[in-house]
Order: structure tokens, then sequence, then C-alpha cells
């Protein structure tokens, strides 16, 4: 719906003559009409929907837009907005952190933004905005350490080129029983031995045991194929043994970022064969166990500058 749209459909309920269309409803009416005009706003000609908008929802949509309205200059972008922790990986596998990040807004680089489709989830003070244009992918996380929504994490991922690594022979030491990571507190030994039983599930391809660990929102995408996975999708590649593109390649390095029942996952990860990968991994407590809800995976090119 365009904005004049909106301002019609508005004025129309307001200056109805039917008595039963009180001031109370049409104040409520006047709320409605502000989240849709703020869903359905156009993103450089894109439409981005939104399933529902509260409180918490609404402000992360106004800090999203803040952000990245602009498009590709990202002028708007500063320093109030990026997390302290700010990791922004763009499609090459370039990573750089809050400070570099500000040094190319301030110098007028290209940061290379998509826009596209938008999907939002706020879960407590961790909000999801997943962005699709074409065959590019992109994950941004906000936190809300305080009062205000800041961008933890920039992912993208641009799926259809041939795959840049070639699958382990079966030998999963690491990641499966050992893996360079040393948990500060419970919750991050707990989600890294979850992360070690997803990847011993997906050796064994038993999509039984995997599943166990997965959420059922569960999303992920990989440079190295060609679209993206739902939980049924990958489930039934695992039983087949056909879906290629996520396997478990060893970990280097990782590092985990903890809000209440959610904790946000970076890591490094070399195959035996091919270029690395940055990947980023959202997991969720659920009846004490932490289920992994979205995976997003970069090939880090050889021209690319990793972290």
């Amino acid at each position: 719906m365009s904005d004049a749209g909106v301002r019609d459909r508005i004025n129309l309920l307001w200056d109805s003559p039917d008595e039963n269309v009180n001031k109370d409803f049409r104040l409520k009416l006047l709320h409605v009409f502000a989240i849709a005009a703020l869903c359905f706003a156009s993103f450089s000609g894109i439409i981005t929907p939104c399933v529902h908008a509260d409180g918490g929802e609404q402000a992360l949509l106004q800090a999203d837009h803040a952000a990245f309205e602009s498009g590709k200059s990202l002028g708007s972008l500063n320093d109030k907005l990026l997390d302290k922790n700010l990791i922004w990986t763009d499609s090459s596998g370039n990573t750089r952190n809050k400070s570099e990040i500000l040094k190319s807004i301030g110098s007028g680089n290209d940061l290379s933004v998509e826009s596209g489709q938008k999907m939002l989830h706020v879960h407590g003070p961790v909000g999801i905005v997943q962005v699709s244009s074409e065959r590019v992918y992109v994950l941004r996380i906000w936190v809300k350490p305080a009062a205000t929504w800041r961008l933890l994490i920039y992912h993208a991922v641009a799926i259809g080129a041939p795959p840049s690594t070639a699958p382990n022979n079966g030998n999963c030491e690491n990641p499966c029983n050992t893996v360079p990571f040393h948990p500060q507190n419970e919750n991050e030994a707990e989600v890294i031995h979850t992360y070690q039983a997803v990847e011993r599930a997906v050796t064994a391809h038993d999509s039984a045991e995997w599943g166990a660990h997965i959420a059922d929102e569960f999303f992920a995408v990989t440079s190295n194929s060609d679209r993206p996975l739902d939980k049924a999708t990958r489930m039934a590649g695992l039983d087949q043994q056909k879906v290629g593109g996520i396997a478990p390649f060893p970990l280097v390095s990782a590092r985990m970022f903890a809000f209440g029942d959610t904790m946000v996952m970076t890591s490094r990860q070399q195959p035996v064969h091919g270029l690395p990968l940055h990947a980023t991994r959202v997991w969720f407590k659920r009846n004490n166990a932490w289920l992994e809800a979205y995976s997003y995976q970069t090939t880090i090119q050889e021209n690319a500058t990793p972290r």
C-alpha cells in the first residue's frame, strides 16, 4: 500500500459519519495504519513486509530503516547504531570491525550493502533481520543491551557459485570430538557441545539426531550451495545423502555473544581442501536445550580480508 493509499484510508475512516466509529477506535486505526505504512515502506522500489509489529519490532524496524534506508549509501549509519563488537562480513568474505566500518563510511567507500525482501523477528534483546535479493542473502543481527538497538552482525552470503570446498572424507575429529574453543561459562559450553552434536549427526547422516538440536524455524544458507535450506529439506538431504553444501569442516576459531536465552556464534572453518568459511549461527535455549535456528556461511575468497 502506498503512503497516499494509507492516508486516504485513514481519512475515510476518520471522517466516517458512523457514530460507532468513535474517537478511541479512530486512534487505534491511526496506530494500525501507521504500522502498515512502516512495514510496507518502499526501499529503493522493494516492498518490505512485516508479519506483525509490536513495540519491540517497531523500534527494530525503525533502527534498521535508519541504518539502511539509503541502500548502498550509508551516511546515516553511525557510531550510535553500531555495537562495540560489530562484525561485518560481505559476500566475498571480507570481515571488518566497528572502527573499520566507520572509517569506510567516513571515506565514502562502497560497502556493497544489499537491499531486498525483508523478514524480521525479535527474541527478547535480539532482533533478527533477514534480507534476500535474487541470489544474495543477508543476516543483520541487532542487540539491545540498553535502551536502543545496535547492530552486532552484518553477514552477506552469495549463492550459486561452484563449490569452493570439498567434503571431508569422513574424518571429523574436529569439530565432532575436539575444537579449538575454550568456553568461558556454562552456556558457552552447552552451545559448543550442541554444535559438536550437530556436526556428528551430519557426519553420520542421522537426520533424527540432527533434528533434535535444530529449531523448527531453522534457516541455513552457504556460498557452497545453490539454495537456502530449511529444517525439513536438510533432514531429507541427510536421509538421502544427496544434498551437499553444508558439511562439518574443521573449526579454526569462534566467538560467542550471549543475550539471555539467545547465543550468537561466529566462527571460521577451514576445509581440508578448499577456501575457508566465515559462519554466523544463532542459537535459542528452549526447554533447557540449545537449538540452532540460523546459519549463514560465506566462503572467504583469496583476496578477502578475514578476521
